[in-house]
């Protein structure tokens, strides 16, 4: 088994929130230990990995701490002279990317100028300039240009004209309904004048029989019958 000592070597430690310390003492004290282990571990990177190592600490009264693998001063001018290349090289790029910004920007504006000039152009404007040739492909592009909205103009017109053939087709077809339904009414309107024309003359011709049997005489004899010589 694991004894308590070892056992308490294994747990997780807990994580330290790095903010600035408030107590002066326990500031002070951690900043002499966090100190002497930074040296420390320059010191080791410098024997283990036989490395060129300075570290310069200012403490908060600004107390110098440092440390340096070689001569300080040497490696002062050496950190010096590779941040004016590093810096060097960097404004050069920066002038580099500006400089084709530029490039981009002034290719951008002359093709705008052709563009505008050669709308001008189209538009009979600014040809004092125009060789023969470049009048000839003007003209052709103009041309093509009319082609292209003739075709245009053609395809609206016909499909406006496949418009009002299918309204008119529509309005035909709903007049013709109208007149087949009116057919019909009219048909069944004379239907339904005969037929009270017959229902009159039935009622009629019932009445004058009705008439006639009611104006026949009826002789009523008492007694005996008239014998017949």
């Amino acid at each position: 088994m694991d004894s308590p000592t070892n056992h308490g070597r294994k747990m997780v430690k807990g994580k330290i929130e790095i903010k600035r310390i408030d107590n002066p003492t326990s500031r002070q004290v951690t900043f002499s230990k966090r100190r002497k282990g930074l040296l420390k571990k320059a010191h080791e990177l410098s024997v283990l990995c036989d490395a060129q190592v300075a570290a310069i600490v200012f403490s908060q009264k600004g107390k110098l701490y440092e440390y340096a693998s070689s001569d300080m001063k040497k490696m002062m001018e050496r950190c010096e002279l590779h941040r004016r290349e590093y810096f060097h090289e960097e404004r050069l790029q920066k002038e580099q990317q500006v400089q084709d910004l530029k490039d981009e920007i002034t290719i951008m504006v002359n093709s705008i100028e052709l563009l505008q000039r050669h709308c001008r152009r189209l538009m009979g404007e600014d040809l004092d300039t125009c060789s023969v040739e470049e009048l000839k492909e003007i003209t052709i592009q103009i041309e093509k240009s009319l082609t292209i909205v003739r075709s245009r103009k053609a395809k609206l017109n016909e499909d406006e004209v496949g418009k009002l053939k299918a309204e008119i087709a529509g309005k035909r077809e709903l007049l013709n309904e109208r007149t087949r339904l009116h057919e019909m009414f009219e048909e069944k309107t004379l239907w339904m004048q005969s037929r009270n024309l017959e229902s009159e003359k039935n009622a009629s011709s019932s009445a004058c029989e009705n008439m006639h049997i009611s104006n026949v005489e009826t002789d009523l004899f008492i007694g005996l019958p008239r014998s017949r010589v």
